[in-house]
């Protein structure tokens, strides 16, 4: 499985490296206007609320708007309230910071299984 990392803060692609390490491919971006070249191939994307000069819910807009084939998209929430920006942003999971390796790699079985299926 590809997966698309989308961060710009190490500790959180260090978490998410260490709960995917050997079940995955990652593909990591830092600057969030690379997007659009780094999404093409990728099975899921892992996307940060904050990422430089733009949000999470433009970044995911943008990788719902480049293709459907980048698959689903999970945004890592600041806090549990955003749950209400990553609806309204088109994401299919979302999980508030920090998470623990099992919440990740459940929250992104759940998000696999929905774009599987639907």
């Amino acid at each position: 499985m590809r997966v698309l990392l989308v961060s710009d803060a190490s500790w959180v692609r260090n978490q998410v490296r260490a709960a995917l390490s050997g079940s995955a491919e990652i593909v990591e971006v830092s600057d969030p206007y690379q997007v659009e070249t780094a999404a093409p191939g990728t099975d899921l994307s892992i996307v940060d609320m904050q990422v430089g000069s733009m949000g999470g819910m433009a970044i995911t807009r943008a990788l719902k708007a480049i293709t459907p084939t980048t698959g689903p998209i999970v945004l890592l929430l600041d806090r549990q309230a955003d749950a209400f920006i990553a609806k309204r942003s088109g994401a299919d999971g979302w999980l508030a910071k920090p998470f623990s390796a099992q919440a990740l790699r459940r929250t992104l079985a759940e998000v696999a299984l929905l774009g599987a299926t639907g």
